[in-house]
């Protein structure tokens, strides 16, 4: 996440990714990939980077004009999934 966009969405953004590390981490199941991520990193850099993930789908979102959808898979993404 780069700094030099707006501050306050910025901080609005990470401290929404702590609130859900927060909640993730009372969860003993650990197979997501956010259990995975804040195994290997710190725990400050796992909410950038989910709040930097969060940034980029809402983006997305945006830019496309679409509703969120919790089973949309990207075309090239089928073929991975296979």
């Amino acid at each position: 996440m780069s700094k030099r966009g707006d501050a306050y969405l910025r901080t609005l953004l990470i401290h929404g990714a702590r609130a859900v590390i927060h909640r993730t981490r009372q969860n003993p199941d650990g197979s997501t990939w956010l259990h995975k991520l804040i195994r290997r990193r710190n725990v400050n850099v796992a909410a950038v980077a989910l709040a930097n993930k969060n940034a980029r789908i809402a983006w997305a979102l945006l830019a496309r004009d679409r509703q969120y959808r919790t089973d949309y898979r990207a075309p090239g993404m089928i073929a991975l999934a296979k």
